[in-house]
């Protein structure tokens, strides 16, 4: 439990502002999600989705010169990445939230930073601290207290709010494989552009299969919301954030990283407070206050080793 060096500062300099764009972009992404709710199922639309993205991350390949072909290893690995985090994962995550709020999604996910820990020290071999995991308790009782609140907020029956965090909490977990395998020496061997062109590819044939299946042959809506919607969250929210993103976990490791999903929930009630005039009740207010505590105990600290140990 020594754990790996702290982060210096100019490393901290470094990651602040990948950091905060991608916290902001996924923060900002519920309004975009529910633009996609309509004629249109959410697996056409999950789909669609990352077809965009994987056809920015092509264009980003090409311009950045990044290899566009992989060998039969490469591609193994992009297929695995994009089951978990493509396909699986967010499938499960619109769907949920046909069932409970974005708030409540977005409170249940940021169990990515205990899971991403633990698949990190169980496959990766990389170490904890105790500073660093005191700095993730701190944080994850404030994401109990947003909880307990986003709980007495919904409207949904207990039925429904069952099955949401059912599929939420698979999700998050499919979503914590594919950050901690995309940080494995077989996918660092690959170019990120190369690896998230090829990734989102694989997980929208198979989005495109998925969807065939259980809702039929796709549809398309030509509502200006829902392409504009649809194009932020392929190439803003998908192609831009995830290569932020697994360049994140790729420095810092999974744990750390992770931590952008602890404050997804604050910076979407943020905006909800901006846009929908959402109120703060003291347990959301304390528990915002104690996620970001957390988050500044746990980056101090000595934390999870960017590289894999062999």
């Amino acid at each position: 439990m020594s754990g790996a060096a702290p982060l210096d500062k100019g490393t901290q300099g470094r990651i602040a502002l990948p950091f905060a764009v991608v916290t902001l972009i996924w923060g900002s992404t519920w309004l975009a999600i529910h633009s996609q709710f309509g004629p249109v199922s959410t697996q056409w639309s999950v789909c669609y989705r990352f077809a965009v993205g994987g056809l920015a991350m092509f264009a980003v390949a090409a311009a950045t010169k990044a290899p566009l072909r992989m060998n039969a290893t490469g591609h193994g690995v992009a297929l695995v990445l994009g089951i978990a985090t493509f396909m699986i994962n967010y499938n499960l995550v619109y769907a949920a939230e046909l069932h409970i709020t974005s708030g409540l999604v977005a409170v249940l996910f940021s169990l990515l930073v205990p899971l991403n820990a633990i698949f990190a020290r169980i496959f990766l071999k990389q170490q904890l601290s105790r500073p660093f995991l005191l700095g993730s308790g701190v944080a994850m009782l404030g994401v109990a207290l947003l909880f307990i609140h986003e709980w007495r907020a919904t409207d949904r029956s207990p039925h429904d709010v069952l099955i949401g965090i059912v599929f939420t909490l698979i999700a998050v977990t499919t979503a914590s494989v594919g950050n901690v395998f995309q940080g494995s020496a077989r996918a660092r061997a690959t170019a990120m552009p190369t690896l998230l062109a090829w990734g989102m590819s694989w997980g929208a044939l198979l989005d495109a299969l998925f969807a065939w299946v259980t809702s039929g042959p796709p549809t398309f809506d030509l509502r200006p919301s829902y392409i504009a919607g649809l194009l932020y969250l392929g190439i803003i929210a998908s192609a831009l954030a995830f290569t932020l993103y697994f360049n994140l976990i790729r420095r810092i490791g999974a744990a750390r990283g992770g931590y952008v999903n602890v404050l997804i929930p604050v910076i979407a009630m943020g905006f909800s407070t901006l846009f929908e005039r959402y109120r703060w009740s003291v347990e959301a207010a304390i528990g915002g206050a104690l996620v970001l505590i957390g988050l500044v105990l746990a980056m101090r600290a000595r934390g999870d080793a960017a590289a894999p140990r062999r």
